[in-house]
């Protein structure tokens, strides 16, 4: 009985030395989601504990040489990069449906379509995407105790198939740079039926509520929800000096 014991300890302890062993990733692969070459702007996918966005967009990889079942997530920072420690090797990437406020390609079948990656050593890719919409020159104030803002929507699917109306425009404003529909402590909103001139949207939040512990400054972006698109798209995060 001791011997098998002192077996058992013994291959536990060269397993424990084959983990310690182990290498890690160190490929970094990062790059951004664009339009035309300009990052689109997405909710916060940052974990922290004050950060209450719901899931963040995210692409999906699966590596080639092992055949996975299961794929490698990388969430879109609100800045709309991504990054992430990979193995080299060939990887297919694709951005799942139902994903982020843009048109990715399908196949015939109406699947994602992937874009082959080969990770050797780290790297950078810019991602093309169509975004249904793009907020165009945003201004934000602080208006006496309230926040101001305006934006122009431009419409960048319009096919009868793929084009999608404006379901609100929203001015959040928040103490943090995580600001976003998860993250605000005032807030604007204005239908899209409400909606009169695509060109020049105009947003003010009530009062400004006591900031606790006090600040002199808050941030503030605006973001466009699409009907029947989960993801938002939004405005650079701005700073603000009360």
């Amino acid at each position: 009985m001791k011997t098998y014991l002192l077996l058992i300890g013994t291959l536990l302890s060269l397993t424990g030395c084959e983990l310690d062993n182990f290498e890690p990733p160190k490929s970094t692969f990062e790059g951004r989601l664009v339009y035309k070459g300009e990052p689109l702007l997405m909710q916060s996918s940052n974990v922290a504990f004050t950060n209450n966005s719901d899931f963040p967009v995210f692409l999906e990889l699966w590596q080639k040489a092992y055949n996975n079942r299961s794929s490698i997530r990388i969430p879109i920072k609100q800045d709309g990069t991504f990054s992430s420690l990979l193995f080299d090797g060939e990887y297919k990437l694709i951005v799942p449906n139902g994903q982020g406020p843009f048109l990715w390609k399908k196949t015939a079948a109406n699947t994602p379509d992937s874009l082959n990656v080969t990770v050797q050593g780290s790297q950078k890719l810019d991602i093309e995407v169509i975004p249904y919409y793009m907020l165009r020159n945003p201004k934000i104030a602080i208006n006496g105790r309230k926040i101001s803002g305006s934006v122009s929507l431009e419409k960048v699917i319009t096919d009868a198939t793929n084009g999608k109306a404006v379901e609100r425009v929203s001015l959040y404003v928040n103490k943090t740079q995580f600001v976003d529909a998860g993250n605000s402590l005032n807030k604007a909103d204005l239908a899209g039926a409400d909606i009169k001139d695509m060109a020049n949207v105009s947003l003010i939040t009530g009062d400004m509520p006591a900031l606790v512990p006090a600040q002199a400054y808050v941030y503030a972006r605006i973001g466009l929800k699409i009907s029947g698109v989960e993801d938002m798209i939004y405005t650079p995060v701005q700073k603000i000096n009360l």
